[in-house]
Order: C-alpha cells, then structure tokens, then sequence
C-alpha cells in the first residue's frame, strides 16, 4: 500500500488537489490511500467540493482520516447548540460558522433567524453523520505514526514553560487525553523528548515555520523570510503549513 499524506487541508480543496495531482495520486495503479492529518475544514471555500471528494474516497475505501482539534470544535458547536454556541466568538474566528454555511448552503442571516431549524439541517449533514464517525485518533503502519497535534502525553507547566511527560500506554489513552494531544506542538513535543522508538510521527497542526525558525535558525515563524515546507526532525515530520 502506497501512502499519500496531508494534514490541515481547512477547505483548500482545489489547493489539496493540485498538490496530489502533482504527486501522481489520480493516475497510481497501485493499491493507494490518502492520509489527512485532521482539520478538514475551516478556512477556505470550497468546503462542498473538499467534502464531495473525500465521500468518494471513502466509498472507495481510499482514505484514512484522522480527527483533528477543528472536528471537536465543530461538535462542541453542535453540542451546544441550544446554549447559543453559534454565537460564541471563537466559532467565528476560527472559520466554524463559515463551514456550517457552505456545507448547508445557508447564510450567517438563516443561521442567526432559523436557529433550530440550521441545527436539525447541519446535524444530518455528511460532515457530522459519515466523515467524524470515521475518524481515529491516530494511524500507524511499521515505520511510521500519523496524528494530529501528537501522540498523547501529560503537559506541565504553562505556555511559557512547559515539560511534556511521556505516557507508557499512549495508544490506549483516555478521550480526554486525546482531545488534549490534538492541540500539542508536534514539533516542541518532539524535541522534548516524546518520540517513538523506532518510528517516525507524521503530524499537522502546527505552522512548519515555529520549527524551521526555533530549531534551525531558518527565517521567523510568521516574518522574516518564514519557512513553510515540512519540516524534519528526529522522530518527527510536520506537515502544517
């Protein structure tokens, strides 16, 4: 089996397609499946087409999907709902709410005037019945360990100073734990010592540039001349840019 991976599309379809046709994804003859390191939406447009196509990958079992923190974003917002969630300024800023009005083809107006009938609607959409339900936490094959954010691991200290504590049985963590993992800097964790023997971890979330600026003096994170290609390091790949 050949893999093709990508993480942290966030609605970019026709970006995501232009980058697996330069790849040879559509013309492989080989047995192939496409790997999305979470967050499929929210940011771009073209949430309609990007779901379009993964519905036919997975009738084709040709993909496998990892959840990222954006899929619990948007369940938390379905979730509660009823307290008026929708209206809760992260759910904006973080493109929620503009995915809800492209996969239903409705308006921020229907959403904020027809309250519980956007609710009933985004419920039975594909996103929310057939995409989450699929999602894991984490894949693995004999070499290499996909994720979100990373594996799961205890986190002490603050954003300022943080110590990353491994967990013997990450597999087999908690869901807690894995909501957690969702948000962790792959590449920080990395470097702190939280890698896998023996294998490489492939993640998302995470711009690239924070480890090309911290851990090779390649350019800043956002200014000065950032590096956004993935970035390797020991036991990791990080594909977010």
């Amino acid at each position: 089996m050949r893999y093709y991976v990508t993480a942290d599309v966030h609605g970019y379809f026709s970006e995501l397609r232009s980058a697996l046709a330069e790849k040879g994804f559509f013309e492989d003859t080989e047995p192939h499946e496409l790997i999305i390191c979470g967050d499929i939406y929210d940011r771009g447009t073209e949430a309609l087409e990007l779901q379009s196509f993964i519905l036919d990958l997975m009738s084709k079992d040709e993909v496998i999907l990892i959840r990222g923190n954006h899929e619990d974003l948007v369940l938390d917002l379905l979730n509660n709902w009823d307290k008026g969630s929708f209206l809760q300024r992260h759910h904006y800023s973080n493109g929620t709410v503009d995915t809800i009005c492209q996969l239903t083809e409705s308006t921020i107006e229907q959403l904020l005037t027809e309250s519980d009938e956007m609710d009933r609607k985004f419920s039975k959409n594909p996103f929310i019945q057939d995409i989450i339900p699929t999602m894991v936490d984490y894949f693995e094959t004999e070499h290499y360990i996909f994720t979100h954010g990373w594996i799961t691991c205890t986190i002490i200290g603050n954003n300022n100073s943080r110590n990353y504590v491994p967990i013997e049985d990450w597999r087999n963590a908690g869901t807690q734990a894995w909501n957690s993992s969702r948000w962790i800097n792959g590449m920080e964790a990395a470097h702190s010592g939280i890698i896998e023997s023996g294998k490489t971890i492939v993640c998302g979330h995470w711009h690239c540039s924070f480890g090309h600026a911290n851990y090779e003096g390649d350019g800043g994170e956002f200014d000065n001349n950032p590096n956004f290609a993935p970035y390797f390091g020991e036991g990791i790949i990080a594909l977010d840019a």
